[in-house]
């Protein structure tokens, strides 16, 4: 099995080729800011099945063990490295609608409020074309899904 993805400007694409490891979320307070989110969505990969096939990613040393790689350009958060494992940004990934988290790390540093995530109200982008029509007419400059 191959699978693929990269960063939203395109200028790091990847494959894995084989079967991914464990999926996750950590809610660490390290990662919400590497993020920039709520939480980080990881998938661990088995050493010698990553290849980028474009430009590799800038790094960042978040702590004495761990480094993160992100694109340079747009800023897209790409991986977690350890000394014993590497994880890929769910998100990253053309289909992550395929690699489901099982697990959650660091949950000292979640969130309250997200436990009420599903009783909040939801809305289509479409939902507010009235208001802003601009987004009927917004055009995407991302790096589609797939090359």
């Amino acid at each position: 099995m191959v699978r693929k993805g990269g960063c939203q400007c395109g200028q790091i694409r990847f494959e894995i080729v084989g079967e991914l490891g464990q999926a996750s979320i950590c809610h660490c307070r390290m990662c919400q800011k590497a993020y920039g989110n709520f939480f980080a969505p990881l998938v661990s990969i088995k050493a010698g099945t990553l290849k980028w096939t474009k430009a590799e990613p800038s790094r960042f040393e978040s702590s004495n063990f761990v480094r993160r790689g992100f694109c340079e350009k747009c800023g897209t958060p790409l991986t977690y490295e350890s000394p014993e494992s590497t994880s890929i940004s769910i998100s990253a990934f053309d289909h992550p609608e395929n690699i489901e988290p099982i697990i959650q790390y660091g949950v000292e540093a979640r969130l309250s409020y997200l436990g009420n995530l599903k009783d909040w109200p939801e809305h289509r982008t479409s939902d507010f074309f009235e208001e802003a029509p601009y987004l009927k007419n917004m055009a995407s400059f991302q790096h589609p899904d797939e090359d």
